[in-house]
């Protein structure tokens, strides 16, 4: 089991009122990603638990991009990996920005 953290400074909060979100589920090839709004508005950390170890230049470049194109401050992110592929890591991160959009 191998835990990351990634701390990210945004340029703007992530809009929206929605204090928490969740999505995806915890399965073979899948991840869960709780989203919480806690946060400096320009701060974002994001905490990863992934049964895969050695992909940490992978999860790092898959965050980055993420808070690049969403810019989720004020958001604490943790993810529960069973597996996914980078692909899979993304969408359910900007899924979950959709939500707390909202």
């Amino acid at each position: 089991m191998e835990t990351l953290t990634f701390r990210h400074t945004t340029t703007k909060p992530l809009g929206g009122t929605t204090s928490q979100a969740i999505t995806g589920v915890v399965a073979s090839g899948n991840l869960e990603v709780l989203l919480e709004r806690i946060l400096a508005p320009d701060s974002c950390e994001i905490a990863i638990e992934t049964p895969i170890n050695g992909f940490g230049d992978v999860w790092e470049a898959v965050v980055a991009d993420f808070v690049a194109r969403a810019q989720p401050g004020g958001l604490r992110i943790s993810i529960n990996d069973g597996g996914a592929r980078p692909d899979t890591v993304s969408l359910r991160l900007l899924q979950g920005a959709r939500l707390m959009e909202a």
